[in-house]
């Protein structure tokens, strides 16, 4: 009877350890399984920010009302950069475009701090930008332009001219590549002044505060149009910088996690080149093709290195 019993007690045991190993078992592949659907959950709600922006249908973009590249009209969105991008996102299954104004020195933090998806402001591709946002493949290039007061009265054509006479004052956009440009041509900083923006600049030009600003060619051109004032002028005998970053290659700026969207992004503008769309949207939009088109070879890496 005791060996009876000793048996049942041992047959019994047995049989609840394997019940508990089966438990622990089936707990863990339970666990596992969780953090494996919890970890695939979790991918796709951090997804690649595409992905993002196909489901939600809508992409928003950082601009800073600056002629011809991404401005407001009339309450409408205008502008090349803008048209470009919105033709590669509607490609990205991405048809619906809302925008956010910033000063064009607040394009690259708003980015970063993840106000808007993408910068469209024809922003000029340099090695510092690079380090703060990722690039797209450029989408056109561009020269210098100068305003100055009307006659021209200190004749000046070139930066180095602006350099010769220290009693000449700049006036600057915040933020625009043009600062770093004439302290190369040899402008010492106190000649150089700032504004928040294209207008504020003429504003400075024409009231004395500065004799002459500064922009991209197209940019202080269409805006000088647009002022409809005798009392500035566009010199046209300007003579472009010698100086690296000249002309000026500008495209879509990202943040710097969206590597993937940069890329899909890429493909498509790649397709829009090659049947003709991207020049289309430049011409469409006072930009010549002979002058604006990015070579072949420029690519944004490069232009990141340094090397154009």
């Amino acid at each position: 009877m005791k060996k009876f019993l000793i048996t049942l007690i041992t047959v019994f045991g047995l049989i609840f350890l394997a019940a508990c190993g089966s438990g622990d078992s089936t707990s863990g592949e339970g666990s596992d399984s969780e953090e494996t659907e919890g970890t695939a959950e979790s991918g796709e709600s951090d997804g690649s920010k595409l992905a993002e922006l196909q489901e939600s249908g809508t992409v928003t973009i950082g601009f800073a009302n600056e002629a011809p590249y991404a401005y407001e009209e009339n309450g409408e969105l205008k502008g090349a950069a803008v048209d470009i991008a919105t033709a590669v996102f509607a490609e990205l299954g991405v048809e619906n475009v809302e925008s956010k104004l910033a000063d064009f020195s607040q394009l690259i933090p708003g980015l970063q701090a993840k106000q808007f998806d993408v910068v469209t402001a024809g922003m000029a591709i340099n090695p510092d930008r690079c380090e703060n946002a990722l690039f797209a493949e450029p989408e056109m290039q561009y020269g210098e332009g100068l305003i100055v007061q009307a006659g021209n009265p200190l004749g000046l054509e070139s930066y180095k001219d602006i350099a010769d006479n220290p009693d000449v004052k700049v006036v600057v956009m915040e933020g625009a590549t043009e600062i770093e440009f004439l302290k190369s041509e040899g402008v010492s900083e106190d000649q150089i002044v700032t504004a928040p923006d294209i207008p504020a600049t003429f504003s400075a030009v024409q009231s004395g505060r500065a004799d002459a600003t500064t922009g991209t060619e197209m940019t202080v051109k269409m805006a000088l149009e647009s002022a409809d004032t005798d009392a500035l002028e566009f010199v046209e005998s300007f003579e472009q910088p010698d100086v690296e970053g000249v002309p000026s290659y500008g495209a879509a700026a990202f943040n710097l996690e969206d590597q993937a969207l940069v890329d899909a992004y890429n493909e498509k503008l790649a397709e829009l080149k090659e049947d003709g769309t991207v020049a289309e949207l430049l011409e469409a939009n006072g930009f010549s093709e002979e002058s604006n088109m990015v070579p072949a070879e420029v690519t944004a890496e490069a232009v990141c290195n340094g090397e154009f």
